[in-house]
């Protein structure tokens, strides 16, 4: 009677075993203290009640025992024992509620069990009271049915989840992850997001619906572990390389490292090998990063292992049960509840199957999200401590893409690695069960994969190098596009990139196509080999209905591992790439902490001493300054001079600690303020950027803005001091730039001041009155210690101390007097330029004209959409605030229909047709041929064989093949689509408008996902859908009782995914507005490092990197989180699909064939993994298919005139040959909402005029040229050359007849030669001439390589002045009829720019030259003068004919003490 208790006690023996384990890792987590409330003194008190009643079982045995009735042993065993257990389970809850445990999956799983167990025992009780009622033991059977209640109440309680703990971070968040509070039942089954996914369904998510982190996501926790695991590496190798020898050694440390990184870069790593030479006895061994992360975040993801691992074992429950299930058909003699326990079993193994899985996931992707925070962090850490040697080695885009695509590269693997060894281990199993099943025969199925397995892998790594050819094509196509906005008109070049990439597009097509072909042709062939030589082998080898299906079934298994290998390790082999790109950056060099003593005793009366200073850029490099012997006593103004290159900034950068220092000592006393050259501006608005991060004290702020002379700014700007800066400052001019980089400085207060020509961008007016009330002997600064870098002679003698450079040594030094009484070269260059003395400063910047829209007229069209709204003062913020969402506005809410049609027009409507069409005949044949299949397993077995075999095995393989041809065909069809789609789409947009940093960003994206994404998304969409919908006919056609379940099922599938794809689509959304304030934020301090550095705020840029990536990951979690309960729900339905479908074939088994019953199940065991596929398309789809919408957004757009025109009009050959300009009432605007810019401009220029064009601040003169090189077009009026007009000609024949020497010189990383002559147009002589004529023959003789001298990105490694020169060698070397000079001599000497002028004048005597003056005498000689006011011509005569007219140019010239 008593044996129930028997597995009772075998089911919890198991659970207490795993107690001790789980009560040792509570002991090693506290997660804080949960006070005492009902819900735990509710679980406490079942626990004592269930303790006692089993108690109580025992002293009735003794009972018994005592009166002469003799109980078996289990009735003392079993109570004890269960009786044990509740005690435990009593105390746990208690310890549990002690560490902060809100609910216990472990109790859980426990009182499940115990429940099952005693279900069992309720069951047979049951029978027993009825059967047998004689035999019933009233007290026994009271304490079980007691037993079996109170089991139910825990079990209840056990879902309930507890309040947070004491002083948990839950508490003091806003808006903290329900995560952490939420039950064990709700984490797995992910109910905890339900909230967020119905607030996105009613409307879409914004920002504030986002949780916060949980704390050990957060970068504050994550990045720390893997820094200092990564230190312990590094020093572990310097250990290890520092021996007996370990001063030669270490000089070696960074050379190694160095000669990787150039191989890195393709050129050849010969350095290495030398090293190794000179040291053979040891090698340096690399500091594993692998290793690093490993160990950061290693033990969380190995719970994934052991979730993989049940995960593959129970996949192959399914074909099991199948074979269980048809065997139970064929045998009409089993009894009926054996079918309705495989179908209970069956839908049990698949619900276990999807929560296992989905929580698999769940940990893979949250350590990929941890490994990329943890990366990006480092990184950033990194970035601002590495040596300037080190940072040449890389260039800023190189080291963004460490950050972005290396990143996410590991986060992507991370959530595949597991399949290096699960795919094997599925493969084996799926071998096991089908040699069980067919037997050798399997052989033919195994080799037929291998063979798939090296095309796989060729068609893998092909892949791979034609995505490498597009990344590279696709970094061109970003950098050229750059090039472009900075003003190189090298726009053929761009016109060519786009060819190379149509080729390497078609070339992935085809591959795309043939690996499709392969995937999905892959398992059948593997089943027809099988079949084929099984059947052939041997006559009585019959074919039923169990061998093929659960062989199918297998095979389906199969199918995914073999094609996912070779992703994987395409992958890894990627990830591989990534992780030595990392390990080289993160074991650069850093710079030295100790070059700099800034301990000064505050005794001693000099504020900077240099003594017997040598300082190189780099250890391999010569030094650049030598000998230099410099005391500034405190509160000194000390003025540096010198010529370009002569090393005046290096002397700045030493003091900053920013060169190396080979020999002397350095100290400066006290904190250090920092003016570059090129002034450092942050993407935020213009007061935080004076802040800067200091306190805000208003009277000081005010101050300083007056003294920098930025009050008329402010009123100029939309939102004054609040209005937002664009990156690298794009709506201020250069010397606003300037003017705030130097109130920064003043803002911060500090006790040194180390000015870098701060004042060579502004007028000569606006630079005075700035020395006068900040720089000199009355300024703001008066009492501190300034260095000024300058080349302003008139301020020289108001210097205490004057250092004069000549190549990197101080060659005079002393007072302006002191220095021309010494009669040296200091006072004959100051008599050669007496004439010309105070008008040097003279600068009139000119992108400042562009304040009118404040935005630059390159950036124009986003700011387009920006600030349609109002032109209110709040207009700017707006815009400010708006600017990285308002790109994403197109795509709140669904996705319009026209917008697959017009996707569909690009393809062409007769190749959609052609698509769809052999994608329905590849499914159509599918389903047939798995049809046959079963109408073959159900022929009659004649004396051991089946007499029709060959002719269906026949059929079989012809219906294979023709599903071959059609899969070719339309993969094919699809690729070749795309492609057609993504040029047709580009070419409605590419060329229309002037390209801004931000558009370039979203162009690649966009037309990346039009070229890649969305074709390989269709096709899986659509084969998805076929498969639901093949799998919905069979399944009904083999159990039409089907019919009852499947629309209840369809309608909960269709809410549910519709009900995700609200939510999804926007938290994606979310997610990638909120990436790229990450990369500008890197991009930013990777560029203004040395000014972070000088002003010591690298902590709190740190803290504001984390900030960022934190707040992209708190809408990336959600996004992952849905993903799983989406899966969740959704394999939910599956499985309740495939439970219906066994179901009603075991009801309707009587008037079943096995095979229609084998070929159901099939079908239906596919359908699960199908429907998740299908809904995560769709959303895909519709996320991607927004990038046609914007780029029909732009196509709609105004667009820019065409590149070239087929029929231009009347046109002499080589145009233009006199470079005559006529401007006829020209006028123009920056955008239709502004005001003109420019109007009513009439003038008339004869070829080879020079003409100087001169204004105040704002008065449009890079309007002037903005219009004549139609980067806007002329809202009214025409300007003719040579008597053509500029706007019928298409703007490739315009621009490259016209050269320009642009305001900010650029160079591009890439050789000397690249940067002067792109196409190799011209003859290394005509380069060599050309440079001779810009002053720079003997400059680039002396470089390492001469013309193939590598120019870091931006020209770093140039100096400004010598960057301007190339850009004036450039302009020789084209040497157009027209040449246009914009600001181009801001940043060099007076020597330097009397050489220029006079080359200027020589070379280009013939050409028409248009010259925007800063420094007037330099356009005093020219024939005519235009002064511009307020965007109308106010004067245009001949230099002295305006002096004598005492009108505007004469003021400007008076100011400039020209008069």
């Amino acid at each position: 009677m008593l044996p129930e208790h028997h597995p009772g006690m075998a089911a919890l023996l198991v659970p207490v075993g795993l107690r001790s384990l789980y009560i040792f890792y509570l002991h090693s987590h506290n997660n804080g203290y949960i006070c005492m409330n009902h819900l735990n003194k509710a679980k406490t008190a079942v626990s004592l009640l269930l303790w006692i009643v089993c108690w109580a079982d025992v002293f009735y045995s003794f009972w018994e025992r005592s009166h002469g009735i003799v109980p078996a042993p289990v009735h003392f065993l079993s109570p004890t024992v269960l009786g044990i257990s509740m005690l435990l389970s009593c105390l746990l809850v208690q310890y549990e509620r002690m560490k902060g445990v809100q609910s216990s999956g472990v109790l859980l799983i426990f009182w499940l069990l115990a429940l099952l167990c005693a279900t069992v025992g309720f069951r047979s009780r049951v029978l027993l009271a009825l059967n047998e009622p004689s035999l019933v033991c009233v007290w026994r059977y009271t304490t079980f049915f007691i037993y079996y209640i109170l089991l139910v109440v825990a079990l209840v309680l056990s879902c309930l989840s507890d309040q947070p703990p004491l002083f948990s971070q839950a508490v003091k968040d806003t808006n903290p992850c329900p995560e952490l509070g939420a039950s064990f039942l709700s984490r797995i089954t992910f109910w905890w997001i339900s909230r967020m996914m119905v607030t996105g369904y009613k409307r879409p998510l914004v920002e504030s619906d986002l949780w916060s982190l949980n704390p050990e996501n957060r970068s504050h926790r994550v990045v720390p572990g893997l820094v200092q695991r990564w230190n312990r590496q590094r020093q572990k190798v310097q250990r290890l390389s520092s021996g007996p020898l370990a001063d030669q050694q270490t000089k070696y440390m960074y050379s190694p490292k160095k000669a990787q990184q150039n191989d890195v870069k393709g050129t050849p790593a010969a350095d290495e090998s030398e090293i190794l030479i000179v040291r053979p006895q040891q090698q340096t061994k690399e500091p594993s990063l692998l290793w690093a992360l490993c160990l950061s975040f290693g033990p969380y993801f190995l719970i994934s292992c052991l979730y993989k691992i049940i995960h593959d074992v129970l996949m192959f429950v399914g074909p099991e049960i199948l074979r269980l299930l048809i065997r139970f058909i064929n045998d009409s003699s089993s009894m009926s509840w054996h079918g309705f326990f495989y179908t209970g079993l069956l839908f049990v193994c698949n619900c276990v199957q999807s929560l296992i899985l989905q929580q698999y996931f769940h940990v893979c992707f949250v350590s990929g999200m941890r490994v990329r925070t943890a990366i990006i962090g480092a990184v950033y850490r990194k970035a601002l401590v590495i040596s300037n040697a080190a940072r040449r080695s890389s260039t800023v885009g190189e080291i963004v893409n460490l950050m972005s695509v290396d990143a996410q590269r590991f986060m992507d693997l991370i959530t595949y690695i597991n399949m290096l060894w699960s795919a094997p281990l599925q493969v084996v199993l799926a071998l096991y069960f089908l040699w069980q099943t067919l037997g050798p025969s399997v052989l033919a199925g195994v080799a037929v994969m291998l063979l798939m397995v090296p095309i796989n892998a060729f068609i893998a790594m092909k892949t791979k190098a034609y995505q490498v050819a597009q990344m590279k094509s696709k970094d061109n196509r970003i950098k050229l596009m750059n090039e472009m906005l900075n003003g190189i008109k090298v726009l053929k070049l761009y016109a060519w990139e786009l060819a190379f990439q149509d080729k390497v597009l078609k070339k992935a097509a085809y591959l795309a196509a043939v690996s499709t072909f392969t995937w999905v042709c892959a398992p059948f062939l593997v089943a027809l080999s099988t079949f084929c030589v099984y059947i052939l082998s041997d006559e009585n080898n019959v074919l039923d209905a169990q061998k093929a299906f659960v062989s199918l079934a297998l095979f389906n298994i199969l199918r995914f591992p073999l094609n996912m290998l070779p992703m994987v390790i395409s992958s890894i082999v990627q990830a591989s790439v990534s992780l030595k790109r990392l390990r080289t950056f993160l074991s650069h060099e850093e710079l030295q902490e100790d070059s700099v003593d800034h301990s000064a005793k505050l005794t001693s009366p000099h504020s900077i001493s240099i003594t017997d200073g040598v300082f190189s850029w780099s250890r391999t490099e010569a030094p650049a300054l030598r000998n230099l012997n410099v005391q500034i006593p405190e509160g000194a103004l000390v003025a540096v001079v010198g010529l370009v290159g002569s090393g005046k900034s290096s002397l700045l950068s030493a003091l900053l600690g920013e060169m190396d220092k080979v020999e002397g000592t350095v100290s400066v006393k006290g904190s250090v303020a920092y003016v570059p050259q090129q002034a450092w501006i942050q993407n935020s608005t213009l007061k935080q950027n004076i802040v800067f991060g200091q306190e805000l004290s208003e009277p000081w702020y005010q101050q300083v803005v007056e003294a920098c002379a930025l009050k008329p700014d402010l009123e100029i700007l939309p939102a004054g001091d609040a209005t937002e800066i664009g990156e690298k400052g794009v709506n201020l001019s250069g010397g606003q730039k300037q003017r705030v980089s130097l109130a920064r400085a003043i803002y911060c207060d500090r006790c040194v001041y180390l000015l870098d020509d701060p004042l060579s961008a502004v007028d000569a007016h606006v630079g005075k009155h700035i020395f006068e009330r900040v720089i000199g002997p009355q300024g703001l600064l008066k009492d501190k210690t300034r260095v000024l870098v300058t080349h302003g002679l008139s301020y020289l003698p108001q210097a205490d101390l004057i250092l004069v450079m000549s190549e990197g040594q101080i060659t005079e030094r002393g007072s302006y007097q002191q220095l021309l009484n010494t009669d040296g070269a200091f006072a004959e260059f100051l008599r050669t330029y007496a004439a010309v003395e105070s008008n040097d400063e003279e600068t009139a910047p000119t992108a400042q004209d562009n304040n009118t829209s404040a935005v630059t007229g390159s950036s124009s069209p986003l700011s387009q959409k920006q600030q349609e709204a109002d032109k209110g003062a709040e207009r700017e913020v707006k815009a400010g605030a708006g600017k990285l969402t308002e790109a994403d506005k197109a795509s709140t809410g669904k996705v319009k229909l026209s917008v697959f049609l017009t996707y569909a027009k690009a393809i062409g409507v007769p190749l959609s047709l052609i698509s769809l069409l052999l994608f329905f005949t590849h499914h159509f044949l599918s389903l047939f041929s798995n049809y046959w299949l079963s109408l073959w397993t159900d022929d009659p077995v004649v004396n051991g064989t089946q007499p029709d075999r060959l002719m269906r095995l026949g059929v079989y393989g012809a219906l294979g093949l023709s599903q071959g041809v059609a899969v070719f065909g339309y993969s094919l069809s699809m690729s070749i689509g795309g492609i057609l789609a993504s040029r047709c789409l580009h070419q409605a947009m590419l060329y229309d408008r002037t390209p801004s940093g931000n558009l370039v960003n979203r162009f690649s994206k966009e037309i990346d996902t039009i070229d890649s994404v969305i074709p390989s998304i269709l096709k899986m969409f659509t084969g998805s859908m076929f498969i639901v919908l093949g799998s919905c006919v069979i399944i009904l056609a083999a159990t039409p009782l089907v019919a009852v379940v499947i629309p209840f099922l369809g309608v909960l599938y269709f809410f549910v995914q519709r009900f995700y794809v609200a939510s999804s689509r926007q938290l994606k959304r979310l997610e990638s507005v909120s990436r790229s304030p990450i990369y500008t934020h890197f991009n930013e301090t990777l560029l203004g490092a040395s000014v972070i550095r000088a002003f010591g705020e690298q902590k709190r840029f740190m803290r504001e990197s984390d900030l960022r990536v934190d707040h992209n990951q708190e809408a990336y979690f959600p996004s992952i989180v849905a993903n799983r309960w989406l899966a969740i729900r959704l394999e939910f339905v599956g499985n309740c699909i495939v439970s219906c479908a066994a179901l009603f074939a075991v009801i309707a088994r009587e008037s079943l064939s096995p095979g229609i019953m084998g070929l159901s199940i099939t079908y239906a065991l596919q359908l699960t993994t199908s429907l998740t596929w299908l809904v995560r398309m769709s959303s895909d789809l519709e996320t991607n298919i927004v990038a046609v919408e914007r780029v029909r957004e732009y196509s709609d757009t105004d667009k820019e005139a065409e590149w070239t025109l087929q029929t231009p009009g009347p046109q002499p050959d080589p145009w233009p040959s006199a470079g005559c300009i006529e401007i006829r009432n020209f006028g123009l605007r920056y955008r239709h909402d502004l005001d003109m810019a420019l109007h009513n401009i009439s003038l008339s220029i004869t070829g080879g005029e020079k003409v100087g064009i001169v204004g105040r601040t704002g008065a449009g003169k890079s309007s002037l040229t903005i219009g004549l090189f139609r980067i806007i077009e002329a809202s009214e009026g025409q300007i003719l050359i040579d008597g053509v007009d500029i706007s019928e000609l298409g703007l490739h024949q315009l621009r490259s007849r016209i050269t320009i020497i642009p305001q900010d010189p650029v160079l591009f990383s890439g050789s000397l030669r690249m940067n002067l002559d792109p196409f190799n147009s011209y003859s290394d002589d005509e380069v060599w001439r050309a440079l001779e004529f810009s002053h720079l023959k003997t400059f680039v003789s002396g470089l390492t390589g001469k013309l193939e001298y590598e120019c870091s990105e931006g020209g770093e490694n140039l100096s400004v002045g010598q960057r301007q020169l190339l850009c004036l060698a450039r302009a020789l070397l084209r040497k157009t009829k027209i040449l246009v000079l914009d600001e181009a001599t801001a940043a060099v000497d007076m020597e330097t720019d009397n050489l220029i002028q006079s080359t200027i004048r020589s070379q280009f005597e013939e050409c028409t030259v248009l010259t925007i003056a800063h420094r007037l005498n330099t356009i005093m000689d020219y024939t005519r003068v235009l002064v511009l006011d307020k965007g109308q011509m106010a004067e245009f005569d001949s230099p002295n004919n305006l002096i004598s007219q005492r009108g505007l140019f004469y003021n400007m010239a008076k100011d400039s003490g020209l008069l």
